[in-house]
């Protein structure tokens, strides 16, 4: 038995947080009957439909990784009617991103329709690594570069950076080009940071995903993991 939101989710419908939503709006049914209350526990035998479409158990998973370019939402679908970044994956498989980079945030995205996988990658106590590359407004100094290594408190908890590095620092256009890597999954997390420290963030990419890297993909490209890539994430 398997919490109903959590099925869902493994069956590549949509994600574990989205299926509770559904559950609460009365878009989930188990069995002909709808079902509002969350935890509820089916087994496979249990038919699941999902808006009145029967979820398909017997599902190929597949794992995308794409160098998502700006002005894309990190969505399925979008209100306003904005490009999505399924929509730049050829698929008919309910593919859903993993996390979320803001709309102006470029870079490495995975997007899969495996629940599991999914929900591998972002649990904190996996701490898979995040590379960005952040183009920041000021000149950073050592002094910040030794506050930013002790750590920084955003949101009451302390962001750890994991690795940094100084890549360009412009003093004619008072800019600096960064490096650096974190294990926080947190909306804007990275322009938080800098935004404490009085560096607000210009630009803002995601290069690296654990052992992952965009090298290759040009923005707006995409390409299929290997089996070998998505078992090497669950070894980690």
């Amino acid at each position: 038995m398997e919490r109903l939101q959590k099925v869902i989710a493994n069956y590549g419908y949509t994600s574990r947080r989205k299926a509770e939503e559904l559950i609460r709006q009365g878009l989930v049914k188990v069995n002909g009957k709808v079902v509002r209350k969350l935890g509820t526990k089916v087994s496979l035998n249990d038919i699941i439909s999902v808006d009145d479409n029967i979820i398909n158990k017997d599902i190929n998973y597949e794992y995308y990784l794409l160098n998502k370019p700006r002005g894309v939402i990190s969505s399925v679908s979008d209100k306003e009617n904005r490009k999505t970044v399924v929509d730049l994956i050829k698929t008919d498989a309910r593919i859903y991103p993993v996390g979320r980079l803001d709309y102006n945030t470029t870079g490495l995205l995975i997007l899969t329709n495996d629940g599991n996988f999914a929900n591998h990658l972002m649990h904190p106590s996996n701490e898979i690594i995040k590379t960005y590359v952040a183009k920041l407004e000021g000149c950073i100094t050592k002094e910040d570069i030794n506050t930013l290594k002790k750590g920084i408190v955003i949101d009451n908890r302390k962001v750890i950076i994991k690795n940094f590095k100084v890549k360009v620092r412009n003093l004619e256009k008072k800019t600096t080009l960064v490096e650096v890597s974190i294990v926080e999954g947190r909306n804007h997390i990275i322009k938080k940071v800098f935004e404490k420290m009085n560096l607000p963030v210009l630009k803002l990419s995601r290069v690296g995903y654990g052992f992952l890297t965009i090298a290759n993909l040009r923005s707006g490209e995409y390409r299929k993991l290997q089996i070998k890539e998505v078992k090497k994430f669950y070894s980690l």
